[in-house]
């Protein structure tokens, strides 16, 4: 096994992300189609949060699950902006660090996922799944 690999090696580049800016409904629409489960926030090309499919759970909305696409982006949309349900924090990992170093911060933690930076700007995303695909390519 490589112990020094880089994390770019396993690292999604370019991840689907949105602008801060976006209407909370664009958020909740790219987690679905693109069929991702963390979804980065940005400002220009800086990671400035966060997203996954549990940040709308945690705002009830009653039937959140039976309601019509449309009336729930505009209750989304009126009620919320993303920089308030997003993560503003995440933990991330350098673009110079190990496969290693994101595979110990990921088994320390209750999240799946590092966003890569170099210099506060988003190059890629890493998860819990491409450590295991990688893990498994070893063997």
């Amino acid at each position: 096994m490589k112990k020094n690999e880089s994390v770019t090696k396993i690292m999604t580049s370019n991840p689907v992300c949105v602008s801060v800016n976006a209407p909370v409904s664009d958020a909740r629409k790219m987690l679905e189609e693109e069929k991702v489960h963390h979804l980065p926030i940005v400002e220009g090309d800086h990671l400035v949060g966060i997203m996954t499919p549990n940040d709308f759970l945690r705002v009830s909305f009653g039937e959140f699950g039976n309601q019509d696409s449309r009336n729930l982006d505009a209750i989304l949309d009126h009620t919320y902006k993303l920089s308030e349900l997003m993560n503003a924090d995440p933990v991330t990992v350098d673009a110079q660090q190990t496969v290693r170093d994101a595979a110990i911060i990921l088994a320390s933690s209750n999240f799946h996922s590092l966003p890569v930076v170099d210099n506060s700007k988003l190059v890629g995303i890493v998860t819990s799944s491409d450590l295991i695909k990688y893990l498994l390519e070893q063997y």
